[in-house]
C-alpha cells in the first residue's frame, strides 16, 4: 500500500533524525551523523519523488539515479 509505505518511510526519517540527535558532541560522532542524517533522509525523499513522477519510466530513471549514485 502506498499511504503505508510513505507513513513507514516518514516514521523511519523521524527515527533517524531523533538518533542524529541523541548521538555525542564531537567530532567523530557529527561526521557520522551528518552522513547518517543524509542517508536516512534520502529514502523517503527518493520514495515522494518517484510518487509524482509522470511516467514509468521517468520513475524508473529516478530509481536508478538514487540507487547508483
Amino acid at each position: 500500500n502506498s499511504a503505508e509505505f510513505s507513513a513507514r518511510t516518514k516514521a523511519y526519517t523521524l527515527r533517524i533524525i531523533r538518533l542524529v540527535d541523541a548521538l555525542p558532541k564531537d567530532e567523530v560522532a557529527r561526521t557520522l551523523g551528518h552522513q547518517l542524517l543524509r542517508s536516512g533522509c534520502s529514502v523517503s525523499a527518493t520514495y515522494r519523488a518517484a510518487n509524482r513522477c509522470k511516467s514509468r519510466a521517468d520513475t524508473i530513471a529516478l530509481t536508478y539515479y538514487a540507487v547508483v549514485i
